[in-house]
């Protein structure tokens, strides 16, 4: 028995100007493995017990079946990929067309089973410390709330990601790292350094802080 689809996701996928075809044939073959169909963050997300599973996410030059921690599949197609140069989690698999996916249809279930397996059984990635700095708790909050953030930031070299702790950890006031969180988020998941996200602010404390973290990672 299929999961019933997400009116919200029909609306993205007509919407979709790329990819349609592609991304309607994962989508079956994800509903056909009873996981609950949302729309987190843009994009068409998968469940199971309220947990992340996979996401279909639409690329400039192909479409992705991510897994949330793809680094607990065994892979035996070997057909995983790192989602960035230090993406601890996630994996995907890229498509440029509905028969490339049509081909694969019996093994991304196989995979989708087993990653329904490991929430089943609690499972985790442990992440290995790619920084010397603390996560603050404010950050450290909104990674647990968003695992797609988590993603990320631990996508980025560690250069950035000391940028943002560094950043992050200068305000005094729980208040204010929280908003300098808040307003790096969208950087975070473009993939981008905190500089980029400086160069765009017209306040003179945050230039400071950007100077200041420039020499502290070099």
């Amino acid at each position: 028995m299929t999961k019933s689809m997400n009116p919200k996701v029909d609306v993205y996928l007509t919407n979709a100007k790329k990819w349609q075809n592609e991304m309607k044939k994962l989508r079956k073959i994800i509903l056909d493995c009873q996981l609950t169909e949302e729309l987190k963050w843009g994009k068409p997300c998968y469940t199971f017990q309220k947990k992340n599973v996979v996401i279909i996410i639409a690329l400039k030059e192909d479409c992705a079946l991510a897994f949330c921690k793809g680094a607990l599949l065994k892979d035996a197609n070997g057909i995983l990929v790192k989602i960035g140069e230090n993406t601890q989690a996630g994996r995907w698999i890229k498509f440029t067309s509905v028969r490339e996916i049509a081909k694969l249809a019996p093994i991304l279930k196989s995979y989708i089973h087993e990653a329904i397996e490991a929430e089943k059984a609690g499972l985790e990635v442990t992440y290995k410390q790619t920084t010397d700095f603390k996560i603050p708790q404010e950050f450290q909050n909104k990674l647990d709330e968003i695992p797609a953030l988590k993603t990320a930031f631990h996508a980025l070299t560690p250069g950035r990601q000391r940028g943002y702790l560094l950043y992050f950890s200068a305000a005094k006031q729980s208040k204010t790292r929280a908003s300098r969180v808040e307003k790096c988020r969208q950087q975070i998941l473009n993939g981008k350094g905190l500089n980029d996200y400086i160069s765009s602010a017209n306040r003179r404390g945050d230039r400071i802080i950007s100077q200041k973290i420039t020499k502290a990672s070099t």
